[in-house]
């Protein structure tokens, strides 16, 4: 598998068959229903429950408990089929998401529930990407994977770029839980596709211990740790991400608060430029074709950091919000082509038997390190003020090329992957 040539990636990437075709719808519409609900909880904790900030901090707080949850479910999920796995968590969503907007009918809704169901969403969350990510290895051609990818991330900012804005549109015309309940509903329905995928699915062979125990996930930190070409690759890619979205609070303050400007605006200034993300997941392929997957990740994964720095010096006004879409559409498009050939080369590199423990101790490595990185930029934002606190991040930023593979390993751990890791 890992032994991919660059040639293969060119000639390859027609239609991908009628299973992906299943997956990926059923991809699109729960990613539809998740950015539709974006915030839902925070807005309902603040109108419905009349909830201080403290408690909508403890929401965010919750998908981080959610992240400790979901560290024995990689393990146990590693050697089940990841369909049943897929559809189990896809109903689980939807259950504990319907419960909201049942409790809310009858008056009954409160903070605990929400932050529960909070907790519940962040580990199922987990626990699908990482059997996705598996079911996508062995559903589509190791050639194909490139193209299978890209559309996967075009979906995602698609997602990003109109379920927020309708989001907004329909809590204004429908009350606060509607989202919530459509959110629910797309689960089911990316249930009832998963299952229409519909090609018979191996049992997985068992090589180590399978019950759901936390220390088993440690198989997928050991491996991408001593990985020559996958270690660079997540270390890099945690740290970005953290320190990109640690800011993403502080960018509300400053926009709403200081500069004033209005929640449309806001709205507007980051979601346009998610168009970028379509057109990074388009142009990676042709990259890739023309550079190399080693040369894209590196310049890639550069060009992506060195926009964030120039959110700090936003000012009000129709100049400020211009200076914010042409930074996130800068930032958004190089992400769409690092993220692209990112989730390929991961999958490329990760022997079968090993993908979803190695997918759950990425994202759970990813989103408590966000947690603690937003935690973190609030209190120094706190001492030094928000502007200084969004530039320090950007300042960071610049320093994380470094923790990029410039040395290719690829052909030795190719070799490795194709015994079969041993």
């Amino acid at each position: 598998m890992a032994g991919v040539s660059e040639s293969d990636v060119v000639k390859s990437g027609g239609s991908l068959g009628r299973p992906f075709r299943w997956l990926w719808g059923a991809y699109a519409v729960s990613t539809f229903g998740t950015r539709l609900a974006f915030d839902a909880f925070p807005l309902i904790a603040v109108v419905v429950l009349h909830a201080g900030p403290g408690r909508v901090a403890a929401l965010a707080a919750g998908l981080a408990v959610g992240a400790v949850v979901a560290v024995p479910l990689g393990p146990w999920v590693e050697f089940r089929r990841k369909r049943p796995v897929m559809i189990a968590t896809d109903l689980v969503r939807c259950a504990v998401l319907l419960s909201v907007p049942v409790a809310y009918a009858f008056g009954r809704l409160t903070f605990a529930q929400l932050l529960v169901v909070s907790v519940v969403m962040s580990a199922a969350d987990i626990t699908f990407r990482a059997a996705a990510g598996s079911c996508l290895k062995a559903l589509v051609p190791p050639g194909d994977l490139l193209t299978a990818n890209g559309r996967m991330e075009a979906t995602t900012w698609t997602a990003t770029m109109l379920g927020p804005p309708a989001g907004g549109a329909a809590i204004g015309l429908f009350g606060p839980v509607v989202t919530v309940t459509v959110d629910a509903v797309s689960h089911l329905l990316s249930a009832l596709g998963v299952r229409a995928v519909g090609t018979d699915e191996p049992r997985p062979v068992r090589t180590g211990p399978a019950g759901p125990r936390a220390g088993g996930l440690s198989t997928g930190w050991r491996y991408l740790l001593t990985s020559p070409d996958l270690r660079p690759l997540f270390l890099n890619t945690v740290v970005v991400n953290a320190l990109v979205m640690a800011t993403a609070p502080l960018l509300a303050v400053l926009m709403l608060g200081e500069l004033g400007f209005a929640p449309w605006q806001y709205g507007l200034a980051f979601a346009v430029p998610c168009v970028g993300g379509l057109i990074g997941s388009r142009l990676a392929r042709p990259l890739v074709a023309r550079f190399g997957t080693h040369r894209v990740l590196v310049v890639g994964g550069t060009l992506r950091v060195c926009w964030p720095l120039g959110l700090a010096f936003v000012r009000p006004g129709g100049a400020g919000l211009v200076l914010v879409m042409s930074v996130e559409l800068g930032l958004i498009t190089s992400v769409g082509v690092f993220n692209t050939v990112l989730a390929t080369r991961r999958l490329e590199l990760t022997p079968a038997d090993r993908v979803t423990r190695a997918l759950s101790a990425w994202t759970v490595s990813g989103k408590l390190t966000t947690a603690a990185l937003t935690a973190v930029w609030g209190l120094v934002a706190g001492v030094t003020g928000t502007r200084t606190a969004v530039a320090l991040a950007g300042v960071l930023l610049l320093a994380t090329p470094l923790l990029l593979p410039w040395r290719g390993h690829a052909h030795g751990h190719a070799r490795a992957v194709s015994t079969g890791g041993r």
